[in-house]
């Protein structure tokens, strides 16, 4: 079991250290989810513009034969 004295001394260690490790963490995390949420935005809008510009020329084959 770990002493009053452990406790005390980990909990001063991460309360008051110089280690950003955690919170860098957090902001990479959120970078990527940012990212994620972009590349998804911009697929879906891409997706559509091509899948319409797809059809247009497909019907425009169609429509000559």
């Amino acid at each position: 079991m770990i002493s009053t004295y452990e406790f005390l001394a980990t909990w001063l260690r991460a309360r008051f250290s110089d280690s950003d490790r955690g919170a860098s963490l957090v902001e990479y995390a959120l970078l990527v989810a940012l990212i994620a949420v972009a590349c998804i935005v911009g697929i879906r809008f891409l997706g559509e513009e091509a899948n319409e510009g797809f059809s247009n020329v497909g019907n425009s084959i169609g429509d000559a034969t």
